[in-house]
């Protein structure tokens, strides 16, 4: 697995519609991302069958298209690979050209709101963050995928992952990778992992004392990795961020149960004094330079304590992500890019199939081990292909079919805005105060969105 240093970033429009005009811009910090490829045995059937998606008709024209792929400007080869693959088994039909989308997924997201709010159909394709995907359909720029198209896309895929790319029971997106955090920590220190949030402080504090490293490791900053780290405290705690239609915030005692866990770390000695600034990358850096004795990270930590650390990875292991209910597993928030085709493409048929080959099994495989993104094709983790790179595939597999996914919304931007900035520092969470000063934000944003 070759890894850089950074840390793995109304009513419902018809596709054949414009698209409304879209509402201020928010950051977004994104999780990860990568391509893959399909087999083109079955595309004739695809070509002949009736896909259902009112944009394909009248799409009859014939020979070969440039097909233009929007992503994640990809330093790993892993896309390219992945691109000259199709375009090899088009035969001609196609060719994908791939764009690199600016370095940042707030910037990303900016980049294709506006191309599309003009209509460009120059736009065929394009890897979405998770969380874009509700804004997107919701504005009538991407295609849902129907009939058969649909039925390759959803086979053999983790539901977390598919959950990621539906709207309103339509399937806009392919899942292309993903990726969720494990508990990292070192043998040295502790040789029983902790199976909860509470003993893991615990031990952290019993370090501590003995004045030997101890600080946990998490994403404490104002930003979209913090939000992640609360939505899976929350969600592991039986709770949720909105109502399952979407309409209205739920939270309640599972927020506070979160917040509070929040709180106990960020005023405990088991804190990194520098936890309300920290990102992936500088929990990367403290768990490597021996300070730490616990992370919870991505799984792009591995190989670079191997590559920084030689020393100090013969006691670096890991374990589930610790519990919030004792006996009731973790449901770690899911990232990844899913594949979606745009609403003006003039060739929507042959983006559907080019998506497909992006993301398919032998694409994906690449992608996890030159490019360091989990795969979101469930077999793949019974691949002994992966298993080198990999060793942690078991529990990697266990936390991502438990997964959870961030509030599915068109105004998550916002949303994801409004949490940051009550829940960072966390050291200034109020729990019984902070839970409804959420909930009203919130409430104000899905009310201003409608």
């Amino acid at each position: 697995m070759r890894v850089s240093a950074e840390p793995p970033a109304p009513g419902e429009l018809e596709p054949s519609r414009p698209a409304a005009t879209p509402g201020e811009t928010q950051p977004v910090h994104g999780r990860r991302r990568r391509r893959t490829k399909a087999g083109f045995a079955a595309l004739s059937v695809i070509a002949a069958a009736a896909i259902s998606v009112p944009a394909l008709t009248g799409c009859g024209a014939t020979g070969p298209a440039t097909l233009n792929y929007y992503s994640f400007p990809d330093p790993s080869g892993a896309t390219a690979k992945a691109v000259a693959s199709c375009n090899a088994q088009s035969h001609g039909k196609y060719t994908i050209s791939y764009h690199r989308l600016q370095p940042a997924a707030d910037a990303q997201r900016q980049q294709l709101a506006r191309r599309l709010a003009a209509h460009d159909n120059t736009v065929d394709i394009m890897g979405l963050d998770v969380t874009w995907e509700a804004e997107f359909a919701q504005d009538g720029w991407i295609l849902p995928w129907t009939g058969i198209i649909r039925q390759r896309a959803e086979s053999d895929m983790l539901k977390p992952a598919l959950d990621t790319a539906t709207w309103r029971g339509k399937l806009y997106a392919m899942p292309d990778n993903t990726n969720t955090q494990l508990l990292w920590y070192r043998s040295d220190l502790v040789k029983t992992p902790p199976t909860t949030w509470g003993q893991m402080i615990a031990y952290a504090e019993a370090l501590a004392r003995q004045g030997k490293p101890h600080y946990i490791e998490i994403q404490g900053a104002q930003y979209e990795g913090t939000v992640a780290w609360f939505n899976t405290l929350l969600q592991s705690a039986g709770g949720s961020v909105l109502t399952p239609d979407s309409q209205h915030v739920l939270l309640g005692p599972p927020a506070v149960k979160a917040l509070s866990i929040m709180k106990q770390l960020a005023t405990s000695p088991a804190a990194d004094p520098s936890l309300p600034v920290q990102m992936e990358d500088q929990n990367r850096l403290a768990m490597e330079s021996g300070r730490a004795a616990f992370e919870l990270n991505y799984p792009y930590v591995y190989p670079a304590m191997n590559a920084d650390n030689p020393t100090l990875f013969r006691h670096f292991k890991w374990a589930p992500y610790p519990q919030v209910v004792p006996g009731q597993p973790a449901h770690v928030t899911i990232g990844g890019i899913d594949l979606a085709v745009s609403a003006y493409a003039q060739r929507p048929l042959l983006a559907f199939q080019a998506a497909l080959c992006l993301g398919d099994k032998a694409n994906q495989l690449t992608t996890a081990i030159v490019g360091g993104l989990p795969p979101t094709i469930v077999s793949l983790y019974s691949d002994p292909k992966m298993f080198p790179e990999y060793p942690f595939h078991v529990d990697l597999l266990k936390a991502l079919q438990t997964a959870s996914v961030r509030p599915k919304t068109p105004a998550y931007q916002i949303l994801s805005t409004d949490i940051s900035h009550l829940v960072s520092p966390p050291a200034a969470i109020n729990p019984t105060a902070t839970e409804p000063q959420i909930a009203s934000q919130i409430t104000k944003t899905l009310q201003s969105n409608s």
